[in-house]
């Protein structure tokens, strides 16, 4: 009954003409600077940060998280339209997400990602109400358990390799090199800068993100002598029942996987995605139409997003530990209204503690009624011209990626990156695992060598806890698997050619009979 009260309260709290009016706005921001490549979450709560000082204490910080939540879903529409994502966790939405777009499915894969945001938040949102079991437990891990289950993330590049097992861990490797372009963070020596000040800082995996994929694309379309038209090819905006019964799965799975990735601190967001996009493929009647339009692929990581985005703030709220850097910003605007997250704000201040709460559900009623209507609005981006239309999204991108760090470094990166990516597809080289790898490599380097700084052996530092030979042992059981399946395969091709060779000595003439 006390819980039941607390929401009441909450909802009491929110549930006026003022607030209900900011956190619309705030979710119409978030989804117009999210569709601006390079303005993530973190950029678009930055850049509306100041509000906090002139508006009352429940508005500003209603419409920050509003604004966070619509810059998620903004970011999905440009990766599933055009295959530029607007930040690093939605380009495991636009792998399946833009080629339902080039099979004239665009209002079809927005229309999913809006209905899997909402399914997303809502029960990530319930499982909010009961948030401080689930922080103890992911703030129980160590610096070893994440270097573990990182490690453990790290197998789903055996997922996103498509046809080349070779080339998806070359490009895996790839992003693990530029991960370690920069400073040391132990010793604060330069590595692969070559004197240049500018890598001293290291490379934004955003304006990686935003060349490799988004940028190759274009370059690619403007090179074609026949460039796409998708104007006439848009298809219908409604979801049918078997859409939604194929997505089911998907989307429950991806709040799992969502909601678990938003506890833990530090975790980045996109792997968040790719681990939900991995899980679909692995349980996929069908593994084969993913990266051709699969509805499950786009369903799953936008799911796992928007959990991941409710999961955030339950670090923040009950401990006062900001998980990422968007959670980071939203602290400040705690600050600034002289609130301090945790245990005691809830005590001193229930009316706003559950208000911020309760106002996460309304935000997200908001976006749905949003989202939805303006589908078909967003899709009328692709009537305008091609010839027009790229050169205005390359100027876009170019000012989103001076954004970043105001500076022409990252528009230099996001170029070279574009380049980069457009020989790789022309070598049929996949993308995701450079991605991924990108984002998971810095993490992995940096809770290893903690480990390493210890000095006890290997075994004993590693696996001193049952989440860590928990992830070892799945790490192993792939491992495994993959051995017997290659082998297995190996066998079956050489029963196959065994059997091709005899059927052609029976089937020859024999010569010795005159």
């Amino acid at each position: 009954m006390d819980l039941l009260h607390d929401i009441a309260l909450g909802f009491s709290a929110i549930l006026t003409p003022e607030i209900i009016a900011f956190a619309v706005l705030g979710c119409a921001l978030g989804m117009l600077t999210g569709v601006l490549p390079g303005f993530g979450p973190p950029a678009a709560t930055a850049l509306l940060l100041p509000l906090a000082f002139v508006l009352d204490v429940k508005a500003s910080i209603v419409m920050i998280a509003a604004i966070y939540y619509g810059s998620m879903y903004g970011g999905t529409i440009t990766s599933v339209l055009l295959n530029v994502p607007g930040e690093v966790s939605s380009v495991a939405t636009g792998i399946d997400g833009y080629q339902m777009t080039r099979k004239g499915q665009a209002g079809k894969a927005l229309a999913i990602a809006a209905v899997g945001s909402f399914v997303g938040g809502t029960l990530a949102f319930i499982g909010m109400l009961f948030a401080s079991n689930f922080s103890e437990l992911a703030l129980g891990l160590t610096f070893i358990d994440i270097f573990a289950l990182s490690l453990l993330a790290l197998m789903l590049v055996i997922g996103l390799a498509g046809k080349s097992m070779v080339k998806g861990l070359a490009a895996a490797a790839l992003g693990l090199l530029i991960g370690t372009v920069g400073l040391d963070h132990f010793t604060g020596r330069p590595r692969f800068t070559f004197g240049n000040l500018d890598l001293s800082g290291g490379i934004s995996y955003v304006a990686v993100v935003m060349g490799i994929f988004g940028l190759a694309e274009i370059l690619q379309i403007l090179g074609d002598k026949q460039p796409p038209d998708f104007s006439s090819n848009i298809g219908s905006l409604r979801l049918s029942w078997r859409d939604i019964k194929d997505s089911m799965g998907s989307m429950g799975r991806g709040t799992a996987i969502g909601f678990f990735f938003g506890l833990v601190p530090g975790s980045p967001a996109a792997a968040s995605a790719f681990t939900s996009y991995a899980v679909e493929k692995r349980f996929a009647k069908h593994p084969e139409n993913f990266g051709h339009g699969a509805i499950q692929g786009v369903a799953g990581p936008e799911t796992a997003n928007n959990a991941l985005g409710i999961a955030n703030f339950i670090p923040l709220l009950t401990l006062g530990i900001p998980s990422s850097s968007t959670m980071a910003i939203l602290l400040g605007a705690f600050i600034i209204n002289g609130l301090q997250p945790g245990p005691l704000l809830f005590a001193d201040h229930p009316d706003i503690a559950w208000g911020i709460v309760t106002s996460l559900m309304l935000s997200n009623v908001i976006l749905l009624i949003m989202a939805l209507p303006l589908v078909r609005m967003w899709v009328q981006i692709l009537r305008v011209p091609t010839p027009l239309l790229y050169p205005i999204v390359l100027g876009i991108m170019t000012v989103g990626a001076f954004a970043i760090q105001n500076s022409v470094y990252d528009v230099v990166v996001m170029w070279v990156a574009g380049v980069v990516g457009l020989l790789l597809r022309k070598l049929d080289v996949p993308l995701p695992p450079l991605a991924l790898t990108l984002v998971l490599g810095p993490m992995i380097e940096a809770n290893f060598r903690r480990g390493l700084s210890l000095g006890k052996p290997f075994l004993e530092t590693f696996a001193s806890s049952a989440v860590s030979i928990f992830a070892f042992a799945c790490i192993a059981l792939v491992f495994v698997v993959k051995g017997v399946l290659a082998a297995r395969t190996v066998v079956r091709g050489r029963r196959r050619a065994t059997t091709d060779a005899s059927d052609t000595v029976a089937e020859s003439p024999d010569r010795s009979t005159p």
